[in-house]
């Protein structure tokens, strides 16, 4: 049975964005769309609601509206809706075990309020056994494609570039893998911004990796790891199976998370890793990825690897 790529419907702009990247995800992979609401009931002990099927009717709302929406843009895409009963982290993470991949909706934030206050997509994305998608509000086709002569994009032009971000660690088999299928399916360059980490570092700041920190490294790895003949090697070995991608390389110094932002600017679609880990603090998709999430408009792919 083939997979879904699933796209979590809370009623929100943020979700319909998520529902629409999802949509046109679908046609490229020839896959379904399935819909998922997680409908999570609250104790009323003191103050009981006065209508109990409110929350359940308006959960089928928006999955109906989105379902029609799609029905609308997309006529011949086969989609199915459901509400699951939980926790919304622990349903759509569950669900985007079983998916191709997961979109969400995700919230700028910029600040480091955001970051103490957590969300929904980032408890996800940070748990999540396949790659979980975050898009902003508003986000549209034309967005992620190249300006036509008129100056203005256009859902019949080019695609802009898949930006790939790879940390001192160096590249992984699954962010390489999803970078360059992503990029082969839009027929779009992909672009990959290398982090190395400063040789004598004054401090870290929102966006770095600790070079010295052996997990932000990998197993058997070392900070020099992305420099080496290792790197370059299982790049090239993609570079092979995918010999219809255009990959452009750039090599950025201090804090990765700013710079791959920047470099995603005029980018259709983001890709950055997450190692598959949990630590006393729970799951975490790291310093990098947070930023990234948090200050570029792009939609950002979050792929966990071993």
């Amino acid at each position: 049975m083939p997979l879904s790529v699933v796209a979590g419907v809370d009623g929100s702009r943020e979700s319909l964005a998520a529902v629409g990247w999802a949509a046109r995800e679908a046609l490229v992979r020839g896959l379904p769309l399935h819909l998922v609401h997680a409908r999570e009931w609250q104790p009323y002990a003191h103050a009981p609601l006065a209508d109990p099927g409110a929350p359940n009717r308006r959960g089928e709302r928006a999955l109906r509206e989105a379902v029609a929406e799609v029905g609308l843009r997309h006529p011949g895409l086969e989609v199915t809706a459901e509400q699951v009963d939980g926790r919304p982290e622990a349903v759509l993470a569950a669900v985007a075990g079983e998916a191709e991949l997961l979109a969400l909706g995700s919230h700028g934030v910029g600040g480091l309020a955001g970051l103490v206050m957590g969300s929904v997509a980032l408890a996800v994305a940070a748990r999540a056994e396949r790659p979980v998608v975050l898009v902003r509000a508003g986000r549209a086709e034309e967005d992620e494609r190249r300006p036509d002569a008129s100056g203005l994009p256009s859902v019949s032009t080019p695609y802009r570039d898949v930006v790939l971000g790879l940390g001192p660690a160096g590249p992984c088999e699954e962010v390489l893998e999803f970078a360059f299928d992503a990029a082969a399916r839009r027929a779009a360059a992909l672009r990959i911004a290398h982090g190395r980490a400063p040789a004598v570092p004054a401090g870290f700041g929102y966006g770095d990796a600790d070079p010295a920190d052996p997990a932000d490294a990998g197993p058997g790895r070392g900070p020099g790891y992305g420099e080496g003949e290792d790197a370059d090697g299982l790049l090239h070995v993609w570079r092979r199976k995918f010999p219809e991608v255009e990959v452009r390389e750039q090599a950025v110094v201090g804090r990765p998370g700013r710079h791959l932002a920047e470099a995603a600017s005029d980018a259709c679609l983001v890709v950055v890793g997450r190692r598959a880990r949990h630590s006393s603090a729970g799951a975490h998709i790291g310093p990098v990825a947070q930023a990234v999430l948090h200050h570029c408009a792009a939609p950002v792919a979050v792929v966990p690897h071993g």
